[in-house]
């Protein structure tokens, strides 16, 4: 597995290894020795699955309390994954980087704690999977507005994107940290 750090400290690109034949594929997923050879000391104590049409956005979510941090894969479609930095004292706040995760090159994006995540389907239906190094807690749960212009993230989207009610309605980064 191939790891590189992107623009954004802290913030990792994972690439296995696939092997393939006319049978299908195997590829390894997930190896603690990888991210501790990062210096990443985290435990994944919670596994998500979300399924979405395309054009669905997710996110810009956080937490506010316990932030979580994610390991993120496509294991269905394709989608372009978003990680933003909303640390206050970071050299780095309110910059993004994003990928794009597909069932084809099978790359993760590890998000830390102390990041929005989100995530844009570009194919027909995703599956995306994701490992959290806390417990999902809805008291703790915050966001940022996808469209952000202090932000400015280039979405590959014609249009308007399909949004939960939750997602329309949370604020810039400036009015929420």
């Amino acid at each position: 597995m191939s790891v590189s750090e992107t623009e954004l400290p802290g913030v990792y690109l994972f690439e296995p290894r696939v092997f393939g034949d006319e049978r299908g594929f195997f590829l390894e997923t997930f190896r603690a020795s990888a991210l501790d050879e990062l210096g990443i000391d985290v435990e994944f104590v919670q596994h998500n699955h979300s399924r979405s049409a395309q054009d669905v956005l997710r996110g810009l979510h956080f937490q506010t309390e316990r932030p979580q941090g994610k390991l993120v894969r496509a294991a269905r479609g394709a989608i372009f994954d978003v990680a933003v930095d909303i640390r206050p004292d970071s050299a780095h706040y309110g910059q993004w980087v994003g990928a794009i995760l597909d069932d084809k090159d099978h790359r993760q994006l590890y998000v830390p704690p102390g990041f929005a995540h989100g995530f844009l389907v570009m194919s027909e239906v995703a599956d995306v999977v994701y490992k959290c190094t806390d417990y999902y807690d809805p008291n703790a749960e915050g966001g940022v507005m996808w469209d952000d212009p202090t932000i400015g993230i280039e979405w590959p989207l014609e249009g308007t994107p399909v949004l939960s009610q939750k997602d329309r309605g949370w604020p810039r980064l400036n009015n929420n940290i």
